[in-house]
């Protein structure tokens, strides 16, 4: 490893089976109209708001009109517009990165720990943004707003479905970065994100390194290698061989939703790791009553449980978007090239990695070789271990464990 590169490792943080299964559920859980340039102090309830463009012309040179997108902040922008942090959300979530919309909402956004007054992202110091993406997993939640293959084309008056353009990380970013220049925002304090959150991180810091003054990429590589491309076809893979899907065109009927809750099951069950499951649950049956080593309906209870999750994540999710996102996470390589080492080679900003030994989605060498890479370049960069049982969700549910260093990093 490059000698700029630092190891650290933190304690774990315990969850009991009530939250552990929440957030499981959680996680399976883009002429510019201005939106208010900035939030007030914030009191811990979150006001969602709506970016619009009249048209964006993806990377790869094709027209969306128009693209709306969601979007929340916490905290004040300052006069100078440079207290300003990022937020990139993974695979399955939304902009909801803290607070509640509601005081009697069940649950609060998923970096609720770190976000916050006097938490590590201190809303009495920095604005801290996050917006729903392009072809966002959840276009059937009510607190979601996104462009995708579920939204109407002007141009028939009828859903995208898979008319609508492929669309990549990068395309994620520069609808970012239209809204945060709508705000008048030129310059981030920091940008950070978890999974998928960590691929955006990546990007801004590689195309946009002089706006980008900390990068803090969490369970993420610089690229998607060929254990991850391989996982999220399987994701993929339940939806496709659903009949109901119709190749995409089932808008105006029956959605493929058996499928949709097979792939959410897939999602949920590869971004925790073996001993979460193991330390959960027992071989305890689903039905008391139902034997299934006698009736081949009878299920386990952790079989019950991933299904009910699924079907939960479902209800607000959309099949044809979870295939969207897959093609742009698989798609993934930083910079936006054909080359890693000259995408990672052109980050500049100091960069706190945070990562999991027992990651099953993004293999631990393939983070600490983007750690190396960036580092070759001079750049300064630190590896943190993140401890617990949950794996890849560990950078989610067990984020509070990183918070002092978190802190620090932004303070120096």
């Amino acid at each position: 490893m490059h000698d700029s590169i630092e190891y650290s490792t933190l304690a774990s943080a315990k969850h009991s089976l009530a939250s552990r299964r929440l957030a499981g559920a959680t996680l399976c859980a883009g002429a510019l109209l201005l939106g208010s340039s900035a939030a007030l102090a914030w009191d811990g309830l979150v006001e969602k708001r709506v970016f619009e463009m009249d048209e964006y012309t993806t990377v790869s040179g094709e027209t969306i009109a128009p693209v709306r997108i969601g979007w929340e902040a916490y905290g004040t922008l300052n006069e100078a517009k440079d207290n300003v942090i990022l937020i990139t959300h993974f695979f399955s979530g939304s902009s909801h990165a803290a607070g509640r919309y509601a005081e009697d909402d069940a649950a609060p956004g998923y970096w609720d720990a770190i976000i916050g007054p006097g938490k590590p992202l201190d809303t009495d110091e920095y604005y801290i943004i996050s917006s729903d993406t392009l072809v966002n997993l959840n276009a059937h939640d009510p607190n979601v707003t996104t462009t995708g293959p579920a939204s109407i084309n002007p141009d028939t008056d009828e859903p995208w479905g898979l008319d609508f353009p492929l669309v990549t990380i990068r395309d994620f970013v520069e609808v970012q970065k239209a809204l945060l220049e709508s705000q008048g925002i030129e310059q981030l304090h920091a940008v950070m994100g978890p999974s998928m959150g960590a691929l955006q991180a990546y990007e801004w810091a590689s195309a946009y390194p002089e706006r980008v003054e900390r990068l803090i990429p969490v369970i993420g590589g610089g690229q998607s290698d060929p254990w991850l491309l391989a996982t999220l076809s399987a994701w993929a893979a339940p939806i496709r061989i659903d009949a109901n899907w119709n190749d995409g065109d089932y808008y105006d009927g029956e959605a493929p939703l058996d499928g949709l809750r097979e792939a959410l099951k897939l999602v949920t069950l590869n971004a925790n790791h073996w001993q979460w499951a193991n330390e959960t649950f027992d071989r305890s049956w689903a039905d008391e009553d139902a034997d299934p080593t006698r009736d081949i309906h009878a299920r386990y209870a952790i079989e019950q449980t991933l299904d009910d999750i699924a079907a939960a994540r479902a209800e607000i999710a959309d099949a044809n978007h979870l295939l969207y996102l897959v093609k742009a996470n698989q798609a993934f390589v930083t910079g936006h090239g054909d080359s890693l080492e000259a995408g990672l080679a052109d980050i500049d900003a100091p960069t706190l990695i945070l990562y999991s030994e027992n990651d099953l989605v993004f293999a631990p060498e393939g983070v600490r070789d983007t750690a190396e890479m960036i580092g070759a370049n001079g750049s300064s960069v630190e590896l943190v271990t993140l401890d617990g049982n949950r794996g890849h969700l560990d950078g989610v549910v067990g984020i509070d464990q990183a918070g002092d260093r978190i802190r620090a990093f932004l303070a120096e």
